[in-house]
């Protein structure tokens, strides 16, 4: 009977000790946006985003601190990109129309990796004409490079000779709060109502 009794103490033990650990594992060690997380970052969510210093659409100088005010949905393209950008820029935007309806402000802000054919009136022009809440950047070339890598983004120009010059360039789009900074990215295939879902996850806990 001792021996029962002792087994069946050892057994509650390790049922607790289970529940903790799971708890413990669960609450992601204390990040408030562990079950909304899709996919672990290399050195961890605090390793992208970060200050940049850019130009909006004004020609006004800007920070991070002035652009992020509410959570975004902050892209790096370029307004000559033939595709791929205008595509991605609509699915954000429709994005942003699904969570208003949902009562959630967001913004979605595109940061031009362009600088050169990108002037502050091209970018304003290219994000009204997406959505009126929309926010377009650029920079100095040094700005640019300093705020994609922030971002660990990826931007490369082929030198065609002429003004007709293509960008290869990452495609993320990545959630970013005011007070948490970036919190998620998310891949061109998401759709918008997909992408909503998933923004709205991390919106819900702050």
């Amino acid at each position: 009977m001792r021996a029962l009794a002792a087994l069946a103490a050892a057994l509650v033990l390790v049922a607790l000790s289970g529940g903790i650990w799971y708890a413990t594992r669960s609450s992601g060690d204390g990040d408030m946006f562990a079950d909304c997380r899709s996919a672990k970052i290399a050195g961890g969510a605090d390793a992208i985003g970060g200050s940049f210093t850019l130009v909006d659409s004004t020609g006004a100088t800007v920070t991070d601190k002035d652009v992020i005010t509410e959570p975004s949905l902050v892209y790096f393209g370029y307004t000559f990109c033939p595709d791929v950008c205008p595509l991605d820029m609509v699915r954000n935007a429709e994005a942003v129309d699904v969570l208003a309806e949902r009562g959630r402000s967001v913004t979605p802000v595109f940061i031009s990796i362009d600088p050169e054919r990108d002037t502050p009136e091209v970018v304003g022009d290219f994000a009204y004409n997406i959505h009126e809440k929309m926010i377009g950047l650029t920079g100095s070339p040094e700005q640019v490079a300093a705020a994609s890598k922030a971002y660990r983004t990826y931007f490369k120009k082929n030198d065609s000779g002429d003004e007709y010059y293509l960008v290869d360039h990452s495609t993320f789009t990545y959630l970013v709060l005011p007070e948490q900074g970036f919190v998620e990215f998310f891949r061109r295939d998401l759709p918008p109502e997909q992408l909503a879902d998933r923004a709205q996850c991390f919106l819900d806990r702050i």
